[in-house]
């Protein structure tokens, strides 16, 4: 797994009266250690990890900027307790993503000010087409980490979720936020609202998942540690789905900072643990910082694997004065622009509304209500079947750019917006019947170059290619670099580029004239989306310039770089890979149909010359039958209401394929298999019957077949 601890190259650091420490005995043992040495415990860091977060009140100040050794010593010797990776917590600067300054009818009075919800003609995000079908967020759980939201709201009142909220700041389970003279704590309230706002109550606005469960944790309004993102990023997730952050660091274009220790480990508990095992769904602004040439890639939350990671685009579809370009922005929601343009509308503090939201702030939480509709429509999708919709559903329309390219798999992809403005619909229709897809591989690549000058005004080139290590990775996620190269004059003229074997130039790091800095990235983890879908096997090349304008300013030097990369051997809701059926083939459908001309299947052999070589196969297909056959006639087919138990019933069967839609029904499923391994009649052979032997013995030998299937009847028929 990729590592999410980054540091924060910056100034003198401020410590707290607050410390995390590993005690393995587990909760009680924490209580005994805490009593024996002054500590309050304000709670485990992530669930079940034994890492407490606790205070030291005897400390006469909560900050300084000298830590307390003294402290920390006396903690590590303890002999009540055995006590592991003491940490005293720092200040970590988060500042919230907003304050950007200057035919379904709904009888809320703002419905008509939302214009990015319901203008037509391809210049919304097409949310109407998935209210249409029927999906409104029901049975999701969304929760805002921010800076507390207004439970009573009459707005939010009725999706509120008290299982999804908690206080981080004041210990406590209430996440209304703190009042004060100039409303400072709203921002939590405006995302929620954007996300599940009631309709049809005749006040404010109409949430994009409005039947959704909509929760807050107060987690911004006070001393920002690594113990306090990792309580807020792990807070019960076997009930929250999508955990929504509108934050992080100064987008001052000039600090690099990311994840701790702490947080780190949450991001990965979540996305392994989170939502049974299906992994939490993190979306991210992708940052304010346009205004000072900022580049979200230098932002260690945006720049994860585990974040969906959301740009803006104005009304007219310009990139907005505040945006942030980075190869690792996925999609794009609409937000404000100019003082010209309209803005966001949502609920506000004191029960009231506002059309005034604005920044990458209002993004993320439109991204996350999305989000919220896919996942009613297919609740099985896991956290990377989500990041696959959104680049397959996105789409570049009205959205200005110079830098829009095509990839090598044929899409649309530009560092300010990604893979382009969200499409509803269009990811709610595709969620529905989207085959999950397999395990994800991962392979490191290291290159053997070491130590290269990079003069003022010049670049350098390093090639790095990969070949048959690689061989479990045929279709790309994501592709992370980390890179050790030091600074030359200052760290922001660097530029740093990388091209995909099939042609895809990523900009990993843009100029940066307000970063001074002479620290240059250690091992900094940049990473592009742009080439999702390729294949990985080729030759990469990454190029570093030094654009200090003047030849005797100090050269950067290039250490080392590594390639991860992150992916899957096939995509089974790919056109390319013709091996596996998706649906019932033309043949299957019922007499009633209108009859298609099927192309045939196509299925790639690699060959030693350059280009692979194709060569047609025509495989027959059918379905397992009620008798536990393959058969293909279509009124015999054993069907299924819910996918998820024919996919059960699929892993158990010797000749199952996949689960597929079912011809001629609108929700129904059914088990694909090889029209060659059972007779299409009731009648058996002996050629059938050792056809069907063969093929139980290779399904034996090739899978572990679950315990559970002893207990499904109609297989031992």
């Amino acid at each position: 797994m990729l590592s999410l601890t980054l540091t924060v190259i910056s100034a003198r650091e401020e410590y707290l009266n607050e410390w995390t420490a590993h005690i393995p005995k587990g909760p009680e043992a924490a209580q005994n250690f805490a009593q024996e040495h002054g500590f309050v415990i304000l709670g485990e860091v992530i669930p079940d990890s034994n890492h407490f977060h606790m205070r030291y009140p005897k400390l006469r100040s909560k900050r300084s900027t000298e830590p307390s050794h003294h402290v920390t010593k006396s903690i590590l010797e303890s002999t009540i307790e055995d006590v592991f990776e003491v940490e005293q917590q720092t200040v970590k600067s988060r500042v919230k993503r907003n304050d950007i300054i200057y035919d379904l009818e709904f009888n809320d009075p703002y419905w008509s000010k939302m214009w990015y919800l319901n203008r037509g003609n391809d210049l919304d995000m097409n949310v109407e087409g998935a209210w249409r079908q029927g999906i409104t967020g029901k049975g999701v759980a969304v929760t805002i980490l921010d800076d507390g939201i207004e439970k009573d709201h009459p707005d939010l009142i009725r999706n509120y979720d008290p299982l999804a909220s908690t206080d981080i700041n004041d210990n406590d389970s209430d996440p209304q936020p703190r009042y004060d003279f100039s409303d400072s704590n709203r921002h939590g309230t405006r995302c929620a609202g954007q996300v599940a706002a009631s309709p049809n109550n005749s006040l404010c606005s109409v949430g994009i998942a409005y039947n959704a469960q909509i929760g807050g944790i107060r987690m911004l309004d006070g001393q920002v540690s690594d113990a306090v993102e990792a309580r807020s990023l792990s807070f019960n997730p076997d009930h929250v789905d999508i955990y929504s952050s509108s934050w992080g660091p100064n987008d001052d274009g000039k600090t690099v900072d990311g994840p701790g220790k702490m947080a780190s480990r949450a991001f990965k508990n979540g996305i392994t643990r989170g939502r049974d095992g299906k992994g939490s769904i993190f979306v991210w602004a992708s940052g304010n910082g346009g205004r000072y040439k900022d580049n979200c890639n230098c932002d260690g939350y945006a720049t994860s694997i585990y974040t969906i990671t959301v740009s803006s685009t104005s009304e007219s579809g310009h990139i907005p004065w505040y945006s942030e370009a980075c190869s690792s922005t996925l999609a794009t929601t609409y937000s404000s622009g100019t003082t010209s343009e309209r803005q966001i509308v949502t609920t506000d503090l004191h029960h009231s509304c506002t059309v005034k939201h604005t920044g990458t702030s209002a993004s993320a939480p439109m991204a996350a209500g999305i989000i919220a509709l896919a996942l009613e429509a297919n609740p099985s999708l896991t956290w990377r079947d989500v990041q696959h919709l959104i680049v397959k559903t996105s789409q570049p329309r009205n959205l200005k750019a110079t830098d829009w390219r095509t990839n090598g798999m044929k899409r649309k992809v530009s560092h300010s917006y990604g893979y382009g403005i969200m499409d509803t619909g269009a990811m709610v229709s595709l969620a529905r019947n989207w085959t999950l897809v397999p395990e994800q591989k991962k392979c490191t690549i290291s290159s053997p170059y070491y130590y290269k000058v990079v003069p003022p005004m010049s670049s350098v080139t390093i090639e790095l290619e990969v070949d048959n290590d690689c061989h479990g990775i045929n279709s790309l996620e994501h592709v992370v670099s980390p890179i050790h190269v030091s600074a030359g004059r200052k760290r922001g003229d660097l530029r740093i580029y990388l091209t995909s074997p099939q042609g895809t130039r990523s900009t990993l790091l843009d100029a940066r004239p307000q970063d001074y800095s002479s620290s240059g990235y250690i091992d900094w983890p940049f990473m592009t989306t742009h080439s999702w879908g390729e294949n990985p096997h080729g030759k990469w090349v990454l190029e570093i310039h030094n654009d200090a304008y003047s030849k005797y300013a100090a050269e950067a030097k290039f250490f080392k770089w590594s390639l991860e990369l992150y992916g899957i051997q096939y995509n089974p809701n790919s056109q390319e890979n013709n091996h596996v059926v998706r649906e019932a083939p033309a043949h299957m459908m019922p007499q009633t149909t209108t009859s298609t001309t099927q192309a045939p299947r196509v299925r790639s052999t690699s060959t030693s010359s350059p280009t692979n070589q194709q060569t047609t196969e025509y495989i027959p297909r059918g379905c397992v039958s009620k008798r536990s056959e393959c058969t293909q006639k279509v009124e015999d087919c054993r069907t299924f209401t819910h996918r998820s138990v024919a996919q059960v019933f699929c892993r158990c069967s010797q000749i199952c394929l996949e689960v597929a839609s079912h011809p001629g029904t609108s929700g129904d499923f059914n088990m694909q298999c090889h029209a060659s391994t059972s007779v299409s009649s009731g009648n058996d052979n002996s050629s059938s019957q050792r056809t069907r032997q063969n093929d139980a013995r290779s399904f034996e030998a090739a899978t572990d077949v679950p315990f559970y299937c002893q207990f499904i009847p109609f297989l031992n028929n």
